[in-house]
């Protein structure tokens, strides 16, 4: 009986301290920065099909954080022929050596 009790327990455990990485991963940001067209306004290499991305200034440097698809099916529209400032809020992960934002919000200046 102490071994099966001790084996949940163990069990628990590893599933509370997944469930505090991923959620510690799936940290909400804001990034102010130009939403924009990757292909038809930054002409980004080997870029063949329109994407949504936003570009932020980072340390002196642009970052891209490329949007996830349903968002950007749902924002591109409005920004394909030419950017805006705008603030978008939501989670980044890295995908395929790009910064992918899952958005929940976007607001245009």
């Amino acid at each position: 009986m102490k071994t099966v009790l001790s084996t949940m327990l163990a069990v628990a455990l590893v599933f509370a301290v997944v469930a505090g990485i991923t959620a510690a991963d799936d940290k909400e940001v804001t990034l102010k920065g130009n939403v924009t067209c990757a292909k038809c306004e930054l002409k980004v290499d080997g870029q063949k099909k329109c994407a949504t991305v936003v570009v932020v200034k980072e340390k002196d440097k642009d970052v891209v954080y490329w949007f996830d698809p349903t968002s950007d099916k749902k924002f591109h529209k409005d920004i394909c022929s030419s950017g805006k400032k705008g603030t978008v809020v939501g989670t980044v992960e890295e995908k395929d050596k790009k910064k992918v934002i899952t958005v929940k919000k976007v607001d245009y200046e």
